[in-house]
């Protein structure tokens, strides 16, 4: 054989070699103080990506298939707090828009409102105002605990739950951020230069 037919050989057997690595999916290709994993007890998994300056979260959903289901863009405030998210399935087409109320005594989330992004709906009485096509409110008690989600399907046809899984798009919790009493997410998180 001659050398450039040996280089070609060569050649294709690195490039065969090297192309699982290159085509590895994001399932496998995460870490960093950016992304955070859920594995599921079905076998999907879901990943959470935060810009540098903490003002996007995305949420990515991947069925136990490992094959990309929904993606869920939040834009947050200052304080993690998401101000708005747009929900798209799995081949990127936009579906929802959210847009979130929270009450300014406490900052407590306190309704959600989603518009269809293929379809401007128009309020009957106003056309220039769009229309929700679900609303979701909570109650907040006195004791500052948030009620289960009161939905409100405003338009017949799938409702947002069959279509994303849950009746609310809201964050249960940030996976970036402390619980409440201030511990860290990782239960064997270890303080900075600690043992």
């Amino acid at each position: 054989m001659n050398r450039l037919a040996i280089w070609k050989i060569v050649g294709l057997f690195f490039a065969a070699a090297c192309l699982p690595l290159a085509a590895a999916s994001e399932l496998e290709a995460v870490d960093g103080p950016n992304v955070r994993v859920m594995q599921h007890k079905d076998g999907s998994k879901t990943i959470f990506t935060r810009s540098p300056n903490n003002q996007v979260l995305t949420k990515k959903t991947y069925s136990n298939a490992g094959r990309l289901s929904l993606i869920t863009v939040y834009r947050m405030d200052a304080g993690g707090n998401p101000i708005a998210c747009k929900i798209y399935d799995g081949q990127k087409n936009e579906l929802f828009k959210v847009r979130y109320g929270y009450r300014k005594t406490d900052g407590q989330l306190v309704m959600e409102e989603m518009f269809d992004s293929r379809v401007r709906r128009t309020n009957p009485k106003d056309p220039a105002e769009e229309m929700p096509v679900q609303v979701v409110r909570y109650v907040i008690d006195a004791q500052g605990k948030r009620s289960s989600p009161i939905v409100y399907n405003l338009l017949p046809g799938k409702t947002f739950e069959e279509i994303y899984g849950t009746s609310t798009s809201a964050l249960e919790t940030n996976p970036f951020q402390a619980d409440p009493a201030g511990k860290p997410l990782n239960p064997r998180a270890k303080p900075v230069g600690g043992r």
